[in-house]
């Protein structure tokens, strides 16, 4: 890539006056500045992302979260927007449950921090996880959220997206296998060309507009 006045961002780096990329992936470029979506790889968590993780383990004072990251997400009680006595952590959350998480602190040794005490941060009821490439996030977001409220107007699904590639639907039972089968297209497809008009007509196609049913109604008026 010819740097002119783009400047590196994630992934990439100058070298003679030429933006390089640092690893295999997709090229990105917004506000002149040029970044690498890798292809591959196991989520490494990050201080502030909020993820989505299901319990696998529970102990007198914690739970164990899997959010798909090589080391245990430990959730403490005092992390929780409930009062827990010691040892009553299985009246609130079981083993299965589906919880949306923030990354407080990833330190030296690779120790996580999580919260559920923020905005937003709750147990997930009912629905369904799609597991996604976390690499692959930010093309299911789009553009200032464009492909994904795009999705959740026409399937008329609750989406909410973890940035380690898991993403929770809860829909109408149609609508939502649906909208699971266009974040699978985004994720199988995200090198394609026009990939928002493609989702888009897939979409349309899957779940058609109730335009004709509105024409309807304002013709019996």
């Amino acid at each position: 890539m010819d740097g002119g006045n783009l400047k590196a961002g994630e992934n990439t780096y100058v070298l003679d006056g030429t933006v390089r990329a640092g690893i295999l992936g997709v090229k990105m470029v917004r506000q002149n500045t040029v970044s690498v979506i890798p292809l591959g790889g196991r989520y490494m968590p990050a201080t502030g992302d909020t993820v989505i993780g299901m319990v696998n383990d529970i102990g007198s004072s914690n739970w164990m979260v899997d959010i798909g990251a090589p080391y245990p997400a430990p959730l403490h009680v005092s992390e929780v927007p409930w009062k827990v006595a010691f040892g009553d952590t299985s009246k609130y959350l079981n083993v299965g449950d589906v919880v949306m998480l923030k990354i407080l602190m990833v330190d030296e040794s690779n120790k996580i921090s999580v919260t559920m005490k923020d905005s937003g941060l709750r147990k997930l009821e009912g629905g369904r996880l799609v597991k996604i490439s976390h690499t692959k996030v930010s093309r299911v977001i789009g553009k200032s959220g464009s492909m994904i409220q795009m999705i959740k107007n026409i399937t008329d699904c609750r989406i909410f997206i973890g940035q380690n590639g898991q993403i929770w639907i809860d829909g109408d039972g149609l609508n939502a296998d649906v909208a699971t089968k266009a974040i699978k297209m985004i994720d199988e497809e995200t090198v394609r060309s026009n990939l928002t008009e493609r989702v888009k007509k897939f979409l349309e196609k899957e779940i058609p507009q109730e335009e004709e049913d509105e024409e309807n109604e304002e013709g019996d008026e």
